[in-house]
């Protein structure tokens, strides 16, 4: 119960999901210019739906958007050419860099000295507000360098209904966005949707100076802050959305185990602290509540009801059941398992598999 308690209390209100993007509230036109750098690799499905989507924004002086097809085999460049996009070909990956990382950075330099900020967005995040890119600018006139959101993911199979809303749990329970804003705590971003102003990614190197990072989203965050920069994470409701679907748990389960490793920093001994660390504080209240003492079996019951008031906000988030808040302990089996799974593939050669790609490994 101790666990869940300062969780509850002394984590940042992490639960409350609090730091919001009210988009809703954008204020009057800007004048600042904007480049949307869209790194795609095989994204056919999705990239014409999120080109419109930034076409249709407005409050901004001008936005220019850019899709580095990154050796896509499935005519992904044409369709974001024809939903107006300009597009830039993507040459051989040099050594040491990630494949969305090169993809990004020859967006940026195709861009040219165009623009106050870049906006770096996946190729599966819609903007289905017309001022998210104009709120994003009101936000990072408050003082921020980096201005990310927290892409709502696709909430609609059994699968995702179960499993998606801890993703965001867990993510802000490592990052709480309170801290980040603060600078209290360790710097994050989200990486479907980040505002960055020009001056501060020219700053800290641009691009390369992440280029072998897995876990590109918090190493810009961490970049960022470590050059004096201030970051803000949060969220946006429904106004920046995923178009990515994950129809089976067997999906969600290869999107945590990408990457997984890399946040332990591939470091078998923190792994080997996390399992029982994951062990108590989600599965221990479990076994309380069935060991047939009074006392043990309280205590295991308002663990368990602790941990589920405070991801019920998330699942309401998300619009999920509201008895899935009750399922944290299973869920959390399951990501651990997905976090094993990760550790394996990187010592065997497969970690970080991504659209053919072997991204991260041993």
């Amino acid at each position: 119960m101790g666990i869940w308690t300062v969780l509850a209390l002394l984590r940042g209100s992490f639960w409350r999901l609090r730091e919001h993007l009210n988009v809703q509230a954008a204020g009057k036109s800007l004048s600042e210019g904007v480049v949307a750098v869209i790194p795609a690799r095989d994204e056919r499905e999705t990239i014409e739906a999120t080109v419109a989507s930034l076409r249709a924004q407005t409050g901004v002086g001008t936005l220019r958007i850019v899709v580095a097809d990154d050796e896509s085999s499935d005519g992904t460049g044409d369709a974001a050419l024809a939903a107006g996009a300009e597009v830039v070909r993507v040459g051989p990956r040099p050594s040491g860099w990630k494949g969305k990382l090169w993809a990004v950075s020859a967006g940026v330099a195709a861009a040219g000295p165009a623009g106050s900020y870049f906006l770096l967005t996946d190729a599966d995040i819609a903007y289905a507000a017309p001022d998210v890119v104009r709120a994003l600018l009101d936000r990072a006139s408050e003082g921020f360098d980096l201005v990310s959101v927290m892409a709502r993911l696709r909430c609609e199979s059994f699968a995702e209904k179960m499993l998606i809303p801890a993703f965001v749990f867990f993510f802000f329970m490592l990052y709480p966005p309170e801290w980040v804003r603060s600078g209290k705590g360790a710097a994050a971003a989200a990486g479907g949707c980040m505002l960055i102003r020009r001056e501060m990614l020219e700053r800290i190197g641009g691009i390369a100076a992440i280029r072998g990072a897995l876990i590109d989203d918090c190493a810009l965050a961490a970049a960022v802050k470590s050059a004096g920069g201030r970051v803000w994470l949060g969220t946006a409701g429904d106004a920046v959305v995923s178009l990515r679907g994950y129809g089976r748990a067997g999906e969600i389960r290869a999107m945590i185990a990408r990457s997984a490793f890399a946040q332990l920093r591939h470091s078998g001994w923190i792994l080997a602290g996390t399992v029982p660390g994951l062990v108590a504080t989600y599965l221990l209240p479990v076994m309380l509540l069935l060991s047939g003492d009074e006392v043990a079996a309280g205590l295991g019951l308002t663990s368990w009801l602790i941990g589920a008031a405070l991801f019920a906000p998330t699942v309401r988030m998300y619009r999920a059941p509201f008895w899935t808040a009750f399922c944290l302990p299973v869920i959390a089996a399951f990501y651990l398992e997905a976090t094993v799974e990760s550790a394996i593939d990187y010592w065997n050669g497969r970690g970080g598999r991504w659209k053919g790609r072997v991204q991260d490994s041993r």
